[in-house]
């Protein structure tokens, strides 16, 4: 979190978490025509929790459960990207982010971004 001498820091950084935490509800709900939807609106809806509690109480950053949910689910977002990476720049027949599976891989890597800068506060 910011220094304490700002005083507006902390409310800055609720602010954005909780902004942060409606964009990923957001992106959760409007799944709901992708053919795997299920599995998309877990992977959007853990961060979405994850950044709401940090936005009502920053100091749930220090709890095991929430550092334990934060870190395996960073973990799967990096290694699934990386895998999907990997495929696809082996098997592109043209640039990957003109595929579906290359907007894909890039919701995965900021998905996993967002988790690292809110874990690594």
């Amino acid at each position: 979190m910011a220094p304490t001498g700002v005083p507006w820091a902390p409310g800055l950084w609720r602010a954005c978490n909780l902004l942060m935490s409606a964009f990923f509800a957001l992106a959760a709900v409007v799944q709901v025509n992708d053919p795997d939807a299920e599995f998309w609106v877990v992977v959007y809806m853990i961060p979405a929790l994850l950044t709401l509690l940090v936005g009502f109480n920053p100091l749930v950053t220090g709890n095991f459960i929430w550092k334990s949910v934060s870190v395996i689910h960073m973990l799967i977002c990096v290694l699934w990207a990386g895998g999907l990476a990997y495929h696809f720049l082996r098997h592109a027949q043209q640039s990957i982010l003109n595929e579906e599976e290359g907007s894909l891989e890039s919701t995965l890597l900021i998905n996993g971004l967002f988790a690292v800068k809110t874990f690594c506060r």
